[in-house]
């Protein structure tokens, strides 16, 4: 073996070229069985056996795969607006991406987390982080739409989220980029990083029953790079896990100089005890603001609400709420075992994998056997809280995921490979190579008490060779493994949207039955709904004209608008009056400067649009919805300004002015 020294004093322990060479895949044959195409076909007609849902990274979206069969199901927009269905584009959507910065169209989508009820995931909610504008939002897994959007005040670089608590009693996150809080003055040298930037965890309730989230305590931390997170589960339930990086607090140059030490921390932090602390009055009130973004089904809007005040906890004056485990070396993932005894330390930088031990934990603190502090938080010695080290696992250790028996499998980003392993005896089981440089990997409830098991998801970084060449930008390369055997086979690739981060994944029995199919129009309680085509109408209120609309097969209602202005601001509010499942009708006009709307049966939705010059502007259908659906459209006419055209709206309206579906109207 040779040992060879970077910068920054990083050791590596790297084999023999052989070695190296064998962790480069050089062909397929002899990693795909034989049976693979059988095992992940899904006959037309027959469904798929889990849900994957999987984090769009830069395109602020959640995509929904199927498994064993890789296919794109839906996108979810969560954070970036979606011409496809006009989120972030309708009044109603505009809403749910407001923020204290003003109205933000986009975010990267990290990590996902599925609500969980005694440390079993339950199928009823989704959360996800935004990365870039520090946000949690929460998608509701029977209508697969994003129903709650909260904005995080006193963080930057929303990266440890959205991780949960095994009752959904939190979704918890933690802060990469260390800054100064909202109520000091930011405006400071950035070379005073040690003396005034500090490191904020959220603590986000959620209400067991309506799933709504409230920022509930905020705990003001060392100024250290919060990297990856998970909550206790079972003996541990009550603490929550973080893995940290730039001990040195460096504040350039970050590749070398947050690399020098030997050792950086996997902060466990007690929330149980939080909460005393927060019942007992111990924090302080920190004014700031930030948004709260709520989608209402039954008016079938979002909206959103600035709040101005957080309460804050400091590890600094509370010793006993944190405690540091050092963990080799710039440590990334940070995972907890089923039995919620072992928490895994992936350093990237380092040649073995660090597992520590819960109830050793426990005991180091009881006896007080500590290394020191940092920054006021006692640090633990090393060999106190260690279970053991999975030696040569591999290079570049990132994710760990566990089956249902007492294994856990491991991302390796350098040398190409997911390792299987013995959680107690820590011996390497197995290990299959990836195409290539695999970041994060997914086992259905693998993060959880109750793994499903059966299939691994490796999310890699790079597709080289993958797929079919589509010019310097490729899709990123998913690739799905067997894992009910002693050894790990591979099954597939499938291409997903970029970048992929983690995913979660559950049984589609779970809730297959429960999707909302249409909604109920006699429910729909949108101030502009109209409910049938005999309400339909046009109404002007100063420069403002509100569009009664109507969509069924194969005509709106009204088709026909005349007296519509060059500066007016025309909202077409569509209410789409099929009553029926996969009957959704599109609305779109020319010369919009938004998107199309994308309206569910039962649903009413707003466009805003404003002519800027006179014309004839045709409307349309943008969605197949019949036979018929070519015929499915209508002309609007754009007089000058300050013009005397009456404003006139009909369906059906012939010369002769017979009677119509809906009369001819007029309204000044």
């Amino acid at each position: 073996m040779k040992t060879i020294k970077t910068l920054g004093g990083i050791t590596l322990l790297l084999g023999s070229m052989c070695f190296l060479n064998s962790c480069k895949p050089k062909s397929t044959e002899n990693v795909v069985s034989g049976d693979a195409a059988e095992k992940v076909y899904v006959a037309p007609g027959k469904h798929d056996e889990f849900y994957n849902f999987v984090s769009g990274g830069f395109n602020g979206q959640m995509g929904v795969y199927g498994l064993p069969s890789g296919r794109l199901l839906k996108v979810v927009p969560i954070f970036s607006v979606n011409p496809e269905n006009g989120y972030g584009y309708s009044e109603e959507t505009k809403p749910m991406l407001e923020t204290s910065h003003g109205f933000i169209p986009w975010d990267d989508q990290h990590h996902l987390e599925i609500s969980q009820t005694n440390g079993e995931v339950d199928g009823r909610w989704i959360f996800a982080n935004a990365n870039n504008t520090p946000r949690i939002a929460r998608i509701d897994l029977n209508t697969f739409k994003t129903v709650e959007v909260l904005e995080l005040p006193n963080s930057a670089g929303n990266h440890s989220s959205p991780f949960i608590t095994e009752n959904t009693e939190y979704v918890v996150a933690g802060t990469r980029f260390s800054v100064p809080t909202d109520d000091v003055n930011g405006d400071v040298p950035i070379n005073s990083f040690k003396e005034n930037f500090k490191g904020v965890i959220s603590f986000v309730k959620v209400d067991p029953k309506t799933g709504e989230m409230n920022l509930a305590f905020q705990i003001e931390a060392p100024g250290v790079n919060f990297d990856l997170s998970h909550a206790g589960k079972g003996k541990s339930h009550g603490w929550f896990f973080f893995s940290c990086y730039n001990s040195e607090q460096a504040n350039t140059l970050l590749e070398v100089n947050a690399s020098q030490n030997d050792k950086d921390f996997i902060m466990a932090l007690n929330w149980k005890k939080a909460e005393e602390y927060i019942k007992a009055g111990k924090g302080r009130k920190v004014k700031t603001s930030y948004a709260h973004n709520k989608w209402n089904e039954e008016t079938h809007s979002g909206s959103s609400k600035m709040e101005q005040e957080v309460t804050m906890l400091s590890t600094k004056d509370l010793k006993d709420l944190c405690y540091f485990m050092p963990t080799p070396k710039s440590p990334h993932g940070c995972d907890i075992d089923p039995t919620g005894e072992y928490i895994v330390g992936s350093g990237k930088l380092a040649a073995l994998v660090p597992v520590h031990s819960f109830t050793k934990m426990l005991k180091a603190i009881e006896n007080k056997d500590f290394a020191g502090e940092y920054d006021g938080i006692p640090i633990l010695k090393y060999e106190s809280t260690l279970h053991g080290e999975v030696q040569k696992p591999g290079l570049g250790p990132l994710h760990t995921e566990f089956d249902n028996e007492g294994h856990a499998y491991t991302s390796f980003f350098v040398s190409s490979e997911v390792v299987k392993w013995d959680v107690k005896t820590l011996k390497v089981l197995d290990r299959q190579p990836t195409y290539y440089s695999v970041g994060h990997l997914m086992i259905p409830g693998g993060d959880s008490k109750k793994p499903f098991g059966k299939y691994l998801v490796a999310y890699n970084k790079i597709t080289k060779d993958r797929f079919l060449p589509t010019g310097p930008e490729l899709a990123q390369s998913a690739q799905l493994y067997d894992i009910s055997g002693d050894k790990m086979k591979l099954l597939l690739d499938f291409p997903t949207f970029g970048e992929p981060h983690y995913a979660q994944a559950l049984p589609a029995s779970m809730i297959e039955g429960k999707q909302v199919k249409f909604y109920d129009i006699s429910k729909n309680k949108h101030p502009y709904v109209t409910k049938g085509e005999s309400e339909s109408r046009v109404v002007r209120e100063g420069n403002k004209v509100h569009v009664y609309m109507t969509s069924i097969r194969s005509h709106f209602a009204p088709d026909n608008i005349e007296g519509i202005k060059v500066g007016d601001e025309v909202y077409f509010h569509v209410t789409n009056l099929e009553q029926d499942w996969d009957v959704p009708h599109g609305f779109a006009i020319k010369g919009a400067e938004n998107a199309e709307l994308l309206i569910m049966p039962g649903e009413t939705c707003t466009l805003k649009w404003i002519p800027k010059k006179a014309g004839m502007w045709p409307m349309y259908c943008t969605d197949f919805c019949s036979a018929l659906h070519q015929e499915m459209q209508g002309y609007v006419r754009v007089s000058p300004a300050g013009s005397s055209t009456p404003l006139v709206y009909s369906l059906n309206n012939k010369a002769d002015n017979a009677q119509s579906p809906v009369k001819q109207g007029t309204t000044k």
